[in-house]
Order: C-alpha cells, then structure tokens, then sequence
C-alpha cells in the first residue's frame, strides 16, 4: 500500500507530536516523583504517626488529577521553627529550583547571624565549590552549578531561590538547614 507524500506528511507530523507529548509527560512524572520522595523523606523525618494510622477524613472529597498539565506542580512543605514548630516558612519544589517563601508575620534582617556564615557560605557554599570541581571535570556544565537568590523588602529576606540543586538529597539538606537557620536568626533577634 503506498501513501501519497500528504499522507506521508501527516503521519510524521503526528509521531513529532506523540513524541513531544511523551516527553512533556516524563518530565512531569519525573518531577512529580522527585516531590513524591521529597515529600516522604520530610514526613519520615518530622512524623512519629505512619501514614497508615492517621484517620481518613470521610468529609473531604478528593478531586481526580486535571488531565493536562501546563504548568509545574508545586508542592508546598512548611519549615517550622525548631523550638516551637511554629510555621515560618514553606518550601516551593520545582525541578529547576528550591524556593523558601518566608512567612509574612517573620521579619529577619539578611544580616543576622548565622544567615550568611552558615546557610550562604557553608551549606550552598560547600554545593557550589563540589559544582564547580564537577564543572571543572566535564561531569557537570558550568550553567548547572547551584546557585541562589536572595529577595528582600528592605533589608528583610522575603525570598531564598535556589536554583540548579541537581539531586534530591540537597533539597532535605536545604529545607533542614533553612529551618535551624531561620530558628537561630529569631533567636539572635530576641536577645
């Protein structure tokens, strides 16, 4: 059976669109499975409850997932004060970056102790010089190294965007130390 190049046309035209759909697909699954594990690691490190005990609430209807999906998901995982658990800041998880979105009631000078000699220099400092070697080495393009954004109003840190983490286990690292280090600026605020 021969088909006319039209057709021909047409029929390579919808694999190129199979294939784009495939691949924008994957990407979601693959980010959706990187917030799933995010997610559960945060619950095992903060829970003492499995999941399996906790009381299903026959009142909340749950919706099905939309079919299309546009834009990234993200999923919200609050950062809580060490001493309190009071929620002063939720973490915003994308494959391209970490967003910490400070709660609106939290005001923190970027200048207080330790932000910047232990968050900044210390935590993402030591990710970006391990990026740097890697980029050094070929393994890694000098575009993917970490780096981060600090938005303000005034001097209060509003906003910590942290782009390029790469691997899963910086983000807990990230979201753990955020918190310790959100908690001690309070704490240096009060005294």
């Amino acid at each position: 059976m021969k088909f006319s190049a039209e057709q021909v046309k047409g029929i390579a035209a919808l694999k190129e669109s199979l294939i784009e759909q495939i691949d924008k697909h994957q990407e979601s699954i693959e980010m959706l499975e990187k917030n799933i594990t995010v997610l559960d690691s945060f619950l095992k490190d903060s829970s003492f409850t499995k999941a399996s005990q906790l009381e299903i609430r026959k009142d909340v209807e749950i919706q099905p997932e939309p079919k299309k999906i546009e834009k990234p998901v993200e999923n919200s995982i609050p950062i809580k004060r060490v001493n309190d658990g009071k929620i002063i800041a939720n973490a915003f998880v994308t494959p391209e970056q970490l967003s910490i979105v400070l709660d609106n009631e939290i005001e923190i000078n970027a200048d207080t102790p330790p932000f910047k000699s232990f968050f900044l220099d210390r935590i993402i400092g030591e990710m970006k010089k391990k990026d740097f070697q890697e980029a050094e080495n070929g393994k890694i393009q000098k575009e993917s190294v970490i780096d981060y954004i600090i938005n303000k109003n005034g001097t209060d840190i509003r906003e910590i965007i942290i782009k390029n983490y790469r691997q899963k286990e910086r983000v807990n690292e990230l979201i753990n130390t955020a918190g310790w280090s959100l908690t001690r600026m309070l704490e240096n605020i009060k005294k």
